[in-house]
């Protein structure tokens, strides 16, 4: 890599590992792991870390075009230029001979996947989703005001901060366009208002954990790739905007928007496809277009209308229009905001609100966790679980490269219609 690289130029505080006091795993990923850690001071972080052989070894074997240190680069950069209550802050870098890793700020509510199950019949009322919901708004549309367009939409990736307000993690599949343009037919940006700073100075003087039970989905990294036109020909030939657009095949399976499928480049849209899916979640505890396996998934994606059941009402009237299927046609943020869903919001304050549904409350026996927990090695701990993994995994690509007898062709076609997908791995953290 070049080391004059774009991707270079934000200078974050570096942060050394052995001042941390690390509590314990908070999860994992494809490729790396997340900790709650403590500093000197007394503030607990999240630590995201990944094993430095693990980029080193693709680079060195040729296998890798430098992607994957770039995402890493990329997740630094925007976190670093981040200054929104709805969006973490990146407290500092730890870099070793073993591993890198990023300190960001720690949600003690968990994520809203986790609170959705908590629920009564694992749904909630229209006034937690419109709270919610409008958050998100608020989130997204600064994304894209910054040229971010997030593609990671889901509950998992949605905390619940101190204070109940919500905050979007993992930035691993986002990718940056021109921010001139957010919005194919948004006409202007709204102004986002900014927490007041009593609360986020209380937001930041709490100090309390509880365990963050980590239900994750798999991950569709942009090295993934499908050809959808089997999947919907009567969709294949729609046409989309020819502005500024990605064309990599990222995201969790459930949450695609059609035009990533089809692979005929995505913007800002995708996350308004996916605030209606994490909509419609929330309302029927469960994803709208879920198939008994990724084909059947991607089909109905592709094909199906969502099944808006029970009377009409002007949330499952959002949902629709955000499940439009050609974004053209899907609702934009100024229309968004403008919705009947919304009418109540009051977006100037919204993120003031002293109430949330939900405020996480510290308990005396997670403060005993704390206080009583053997240290952890950090190092060690990300080398114990992902060099059993690399190995199995060079044992198995062995396998598979001397059973197809080098037929690449074959192999692509056996993935494209179902017969050998790959084995989905819980998604978690932003490497």
């Amino acid at each position: 890599m070049n080391d004059g690289d774009n991707y270079e130029k934000p200078e974050v505080p570096s942060i050394e590992l052995r001042s941390l006091k690390v509590i314990s795993a908070l999860g994992r990923g494809a490729k790396g792991l997340v900790f709650l850690v403590q500093t000197e001071d007394g503030e607990l972080l999240a630590l995201k870390s990944i094993l430095r052989a693990s980029i080193e070894k693709k680079k060195a074997s040729g296998n890798s075009d430098g992607s994957e240190y770039r995402r890493i680069c990329l997740e630094r950069d925007v976190l670093s230029c981040f200054q929104h209550p709805l969006l973490p802050k990146l407290k500092g870098v730890v870099s070793t001979d073993k591993i890198v890793g990023y300190a960001i700020d720690y949600c003690p509510g968990g994520d809203l996947n986790s609170l959705r199950k908590k629920q009564t019949e694992k749904m909630f009322s229209d006034d937690s989703i419109r709270f919610y919901a409008a958050e998100l708004v608020l989130a997204l549309e600064y994304l894209h005001g910054l040229g971010i367009v997030y593609r990671d939409l889901k509950p998992e990736n949605v905390m619940i901060q101190d204070n109940g307000h919500i905050m979007l993690i993992d930035f691993d599949l986002s990718t940056k366009l021109s921010p001139q343009t957010p919005e194919i037919r948004q006409t202007k940006t709204a102004k986002l208002p900014q927490r007041s700073e009593q609360t986020a100075l209380k937001s930041k003087k709490k100090n309390r954990f509880s365990p963050l039970n980590k239900c994750c989905n798999s991950g569709i990294s942009p090295e993934d790739s499908i050809h959808s036109a089997r999947l919907a020909p009567d969709l294949a030939s729609l046409e989309f905007d020819p502005t500024e657009k990605s064309n990599s095949f990222v995201g969790t399976e459930e949450y695609l928007a059609p035009e990533i499928i089809l692979g005929h480049g995505h913007d800002f849209s995708v996350d308004w496809w996916c605030l209606g899916v994490v909509l419609y979640e929330m309302l029927y505890g469960t994803t709208p277009f879920r198939g008994s396996n990724r084909k059947e998934t991607f089909y109905r994606i592709l094909s199906k209308a969502p099944d808006l059941v029970g009377e009409a009402t002007s949330l499952r009237d959002l949902i629709r229009k955000l499940l439009e299927k050609d974004p053209k046609q899907r609702i934009s943020v100024d229309e968004i905001k403008g919705h009947d869903f919304f009418k109540s919001v009051d977006w100037d304050l919204i993120m003031q609100l002293p109430r949330p549904p939900f405020i996480p409350v510290p308990s005396d026996e997670n403060v005993n966790i704390i206080e009583g927990n053997e240290e952890i090695d950090v190092e060690l701990f990300v080398q114990g679980v992902f060099k059993v993994e690399e190995e199995e995994d060079d044992a198995q690509c062995k396998k598979s490269s001397q059973s197809n007898d080098g037929d690449e062709n074959r192999n692509k076609e056996a993935w494209v219609e179902g017969i050998n997908y790959p084995t989905q791995v819980d998604k978690f953290l932003v490497f």
